[in-house]
Formats: structure tokens, sequence, C-alpha cells
């Protein structure tokens, strides 16, 4: 398989993650995992307090968020180290947690350990970049955050579709997106330029510890409802776009809703999974 630039990233920070001793340091070194800061001063638990706010932010806003959750599962497609993990371990009996790097999902493994339920966990390698190694139907929420933009369209589209293979019918996804902006023209083509120098090994892993530059490095796609919309299997229903009220993207055939507390630049597709004729929707 062509090792495809946009990996390389993402594979190359997995590695730095592993040269330090705990996902504190890697807290405090790489800018790229809080809020693209570094300081002696930062903490793990720091970080995944910023998730936990963002879970339960978005599942009540979204309607997804309900004491059956207790026996359900989710797939987190872009776990990184665990950020948003903890939340979902708490919240949900089995957690999916989805990276392509084997090195992030360590990392997650130990945060989770320490903040979440672990015992709630499972990790999956993505090693091709667009395909869930995990059954159909198996999940009650496939949710995605921060993720699929940094990937190439066709494999942010491709897993996008994998999120509606693994939810069973009645179940939902919550898939993140970001949107078009003027900074675009300059952003795409000089992130596209760092990719490429990531393929040198020492270099890019010293790149990998450059806040700004791993950063631009990520940003692979801007992907508009419509293209996302009509690339997903037939099935899903309830289809809504959720945007920031100063952003304009909308869906044809879709509804859409506004929440300020998302970012002015991204948008979701929150959707539900049709249940076969005749069946009734559980609460």
């Amino acid at each position: 398989m062509r090792r495809r630039l946009q990996l390389i990233p993402w594979k190359t920070a997995g590695r730095v993650s592993e040269q330090f001793a705990s996902a504190d340091e890697v807290i405090r070194q790489t800018g790229w995992v809080f809020n693209n800061e570094t300081g002696s001063k930062l903490t793990i638990a720091e970080f995944v307090g910023t998730g936990d706010n963002e879970v339960l932010a978005y599942l009540e806003i979204f309607g997804l968020r309900t004491p059956g959750n207790a026996e359900r599962s989710v797939v987190e497609v872009g776990c990184g180290i665990g950020r948003m993990t903890c939340a979902f371990t708490r919240e949900f009996a089995t957690v999916y947690a989805c990276d392509l790097d084997a090195g992030f999902l360590e990392r997650c493994r130990e945060t989770v350990a320490r903040f979440g339920r672990v015992e709630h966990l499972r990790t999956i390698e993505v090693a091709d970049g667009r395909t869930l190694d995990i059954p159909s139907g198996v999940a009650d929420l496939a949710f995605s955050y921060i993720t699929l933009q940094h990937c190439e369209p066709d494999d942010a589209l491709d897993l996008a579709a994998e999120s509606v293979r693994v939810v069973r019918p009645g179940g939902h996804v919550a898939l993140n997106f970001r949107s078009r902006s003027s900074a675009d023209v300059l952003v795409l083509p000089i992130g596209a330029i760092i990719r490429s120098l990531f393929r040198l090994p020492r270099f890019g892993m010293w790149l990998s510890q450059r806040r700004t530059v791993a950063r631009l490095a990520w940003q692979a796609n801007r992907l508009q409802p419509d293209a996302v919309i009509r690339s997903l299997p037939d099935g899903l229903t309830d289809v809504t776009v959720w945007r920031h009220t100063s952003n304009i993207v909308s869906g044809d055939g879709a509804a859409t809703a506004t929440f300020d507390g998302i970012n002015p630049h991204h948008w979701w597709l929150i959707a539900r999974v049709a249940l076969p004729a005749c069946e009734p929707a559980s609460e």
C-alpha cells in the first residue's frame, strides 16, 4: 500500500509522543495537544477537563445524552491521546477509540486509566487511515471531532461512510468537519508542502514538535455538507447540519441548526441510521 502523505504527520507525532515518560510530558512539550500551547505547568488533567466539558456540551445540544447511554456503545474516530475518550468511557458502556497510530492509542489507554473507566475502553488502530476494524452495526453512536479535516478528502469521506456502517439501525452519527474560509487559499497549499517535508525522518520528528508548523501540516481538506451527504450510504434520517451562527454552510435537503459553542469555521453532520420498516425508534 502506498503511504499517503497526510498520514505521515500523524504517524510522526505518535512516535514523538512515545519518547516522553508520561502523558503530562507530552502535554508540556508538544503544543499541538493543548490549545497550541506548551508550558511547565500544563497537565493532562487540564487537557482532559477540556474534553469533559466539550463531550457533555455536544451530546446535550445534539440530543444524544440520555440515561440509556450507560448501556450503549460509541465509536470515537480520532481519539488522539484521550482528551475526549475519558468522558466517553464514563458516559457509555463500551468505547471503541480509533486512531491511526499505535503511539496515540497507548497514550489514550494511559489517560483513560487515570481519568476514565479503562474497563469500558477498546482501542482500534486505523492502519490505512480510511477503514475501521469494527463489525457493522455494533455501536449506538459514531463521533468524530477535529479529525476528518486532517484527512485527504477521499479518506475523510470513507471514514464518514465507515462511521455510518458501524452504527446500528436507530443509532446516530455526529461528525465534525471544517468549512472553507478565505485563509484556505494559503493554508491548504502550505499544509501540503509541509506534509511532504515530514518524509525526511529526523526533520519530520523536529517539525512535529513545532506547534504552528504541525498544525498547518494537518490541514488537508475543506468539505462542504452537500459533498459529505452525497457520499454517505442510503438510509440516513433526521439529517441536520449544525453550525455557528456566523457560518452559512447548509446541505441540500438537510435541516440546519445553530449553536454558538461550535467553532465558527466548523460544522457538524448529525443523523440517525434508519430503522427497518415497521420497527419503532427506541428512546
